[in-house]
């Protein structure tokens, strides 16, 4: 394929913009080589500034459920554009959306609207923390929350020791309060909070996770966290921000059949602009000003038309419930169709898949957490991305990131997918 316009593009934007991005996996750095700059898109499709077309597996990174430019959300934007963008005022379809997003969603009583994951996560944790009049946090190494100071922690010596700042910027104070665990490891979660009894306001995770990979939760692990957080009086936070709206209108608290205590949205539940939120129960979101002393806000925090792309997304969810269905089948075709070229060529690998969430590791060990996600081959995989790439397959450019299927791909497309994988085999022996 011809990149020409796209690589002088990149040139260009790197003279205003750092790294030439404005989100650093963008840069295609984990992969190499440039990144590809997109004109349009449309169902499952991406079309590049010099002309060429990709099967989509990001879905602007989750939320494009439904694919590209769909209809009912364009039109909601476009007539809601109409009488304006943003007013910094109340408006009636920030309730309407709320109250769809309660009736859906087990567990929550009210819902609070930001503007992106991050804010969501971030508020989410000073909720906790001003609920429980406790200053610590558990989060788990993997699991990406946001670039807030709080999240962009790495391990100290040991499981029960402070965490350390793993960006400049973040302050050590900061970090102190942050613990770090290893996921799916619910023996070294109970240490840390047996070391720091009366302490710990929040566990935060994503339930189901998306940025090492797809990694599943045990059932003892996920489980044992509501157990421990439920005897400690800890808030659990489910990060929904991936799986919230994806995994099932009740996201991932009903796929586990699991209850958190705080919930946060976004990617979904905007409809492809940008969107976040956090829930729970009366008792918890009551902290929250203008009623409580949690103070939290934002000037286009639900802004009419990105409530309206949410609102017509959900709409449409709720109208067409068997996608859910449809896209766990489609994302069991791939799984299988990837396992059968992969087992052939006689190359380590692993897949790991949750309804329409699904990653390919190459490594012989079964990866449950960043440590064995780590330890894949990580040469192959950009020789594998670059050549899907030029096979016309959209992939995420790092092996740290689960694909999006989106409901417009067909299984025709997938077909032409598996068959890219099996052309790009022999140059990954």
């Amino acid at each position: 394929m011809n990149y020409q316009r796209s690589s002088a593009l990149f040139d260009q934007a790197k003279q205003y913009i750092p790294g030439g991005v404005n989100s650093p996996v963008r840069a295609f750095n984990a992969v190499g080589g440039n990144p590809v700059f997109i004109a349009s898109a449309k169902g499952a499709y991406l079309y590049d500034v010099d002309g060429n077309k990709y099967i989509d597996f990001i879905a602007s990174w989750g939320p494009l459920i439904l694919g590209h430019a769909y209809e009912p959300v364009i039109d909601a934007v476009t007539e809601k554009a109409k009488k304006g963008t943003s007013f910094g005022t109340p408006t009636e379809i920030e309730t309407e959306i709320a109250k769809l997003a309660v009736s859906m969603v087990p567990n929550i009583d009210k819902i609070r609207f930001v503007n992106s994951g991050t804010e969501a996560c971030m508020s989410a944790v000073r909720l906790a923390r001003g609920f429980t009049s406790r200053e610590k946090i558990i989060k788990f190494a993997g699991c990406y929350h946001g670039h807030s100071d709080s999240f962009l922690i790495q391990a100290g010596s040991g499981a029960v020791t402070f965490g350390s700042p793993n960006s400049p910027g973040v302050t050590r104070g900061t970090a102190k309060d942050t613990l770090l665990a290893a996921y799916n490891n619910l023996e070294q979660v109970k240490e840390i909070v047996a070391a720091n009894p009366n302490e710990i306001a929040a566990i935060i995770l994503e339930p189901i996770a998306g940025n090492m990979g797809c990694i599943i939760p045990s059932k003892s692990f996920i489980e044992g966290l509501r157990a421990l957080c439920t005897a400690n009086d800890i808030l659990l936070i489910f990060d929904e921000v991936m799986t919230g709206f994806r995994l099932g209108l009740g996201g991932a608290q009903q796929a586990l059949q699991v209850d958190a205590d705080i919930v946060t949205f976004g990617k979904v539940i905007g409809g492809g602009l940008p969107v976040g939120a956090f829930a729970a129960r009366n008792e918890i979101m009551n902290f929250l000003a203008p009623n409580g002393p949690v103070y939290q806000a934002g000037t286009l925090s639900g802004n009419p038309l990105a409530m309206s792309a949410g609102l017509a997304m959900l709409q449409a969810l709720q109208s067409r419930q068997e996608v859910f269905e449809s896209l766990e089948e489609k994302t069991a075709y791939l799984h299988r169709g990837f396992d059968e070229k992969l087992k052939a060529s006689g190359i380590p690998y692993q897949i790991n898949r949750f309804g329409s969430m699904i990653s390919l590791h190459f490594t012989e060990e079964p990866v449950i957490d960043f440590e064995s996600a780590a330890k894949a081959n990580n040469a192959r995989f950009k020789k594998y991305f670059h050549g899907m790439l030029a096979e016309g397959i959209y992939l995420p450019p790092s092996a740290f990131e689960s694909y999006f299927l989106n409901d417009a791909i067909s299984y025709s497309d997938l077909d032409q997918t598996i068959a890219a994988l099996e052309r790009v085999l022999p140059s990954l022996m």
